[in-house]
């Protein structure tokens, strides 16, 4: 089966077995190895990537399911050599440490941070919910988050 999508504002074919898991598909293939097969149940959250916008876990989506999708991992985030919002915060919060989860969490929270600018501390935890960090404490991870948000962020009734 030929699947067309686009990864990282590339079009790209798959031409393989439509159950193949699109960790698979990037890592193996397409040679992009920020997202991480960990668990391979969906659970840990190191292989989240953005499929049209939304986070998903990549271990549990077949490439089969993705025609027409537009994926977007931790290296399409930022223009080659930079990085993103998200990963410069959590560098000057000294937020990673072995960087098994830091791909997966950047995802993640550049969505949430596309949804909503300016979000509250549950905001944060609540979106890091299916992302699991085993060496930190989640408490500089929402910092950094945090002081991304606007020196004066829209009220509750504005959002």
């Amino acid at each position: 089966m030929t699947i067309d999508l686009t990864v990282n504002g590339q079009p790209r074919r798959f031409a393989g077995d439509p159950r193949t898991p699109l960790i698979d598909l990037l890592r193996e293939d397409l040679r992009l190895t920020g997202a991480k097969a960990v668990c391979r149940e969906g659970f840990c959250g190191t292989c989240t990537v953005l499929v049209d916008g939304q986070p998903v876990p990549a271990c549990l989506r077949p490439v089969g399911l993705l025609a027409g999708a537009e994926i977007t991992t931790v290296e399409g985030l930022a223009p080659q050599g930079d990085l993103n919002p998200v990963q410069r915060a959590f560098l000057d919060h000294d937020v990673v440490q072995c960087g098994m989860c830091f791909s997966g969490m950047v995802v993640t929270l550049t969505a949430l941070l596309h949804r909503n600018t300016a979000p509250t501390r549950a905001e944060v935890k609540a979106a890091l919910t299916g992302n699991m960090c085993r060496c930190t404490g989640y408490e500089r991870i929402v910092d950094a988050v945090l002081s991304l948000a606007p020196a004066d962020p829209p009220t509750e009734a504005a959002r």
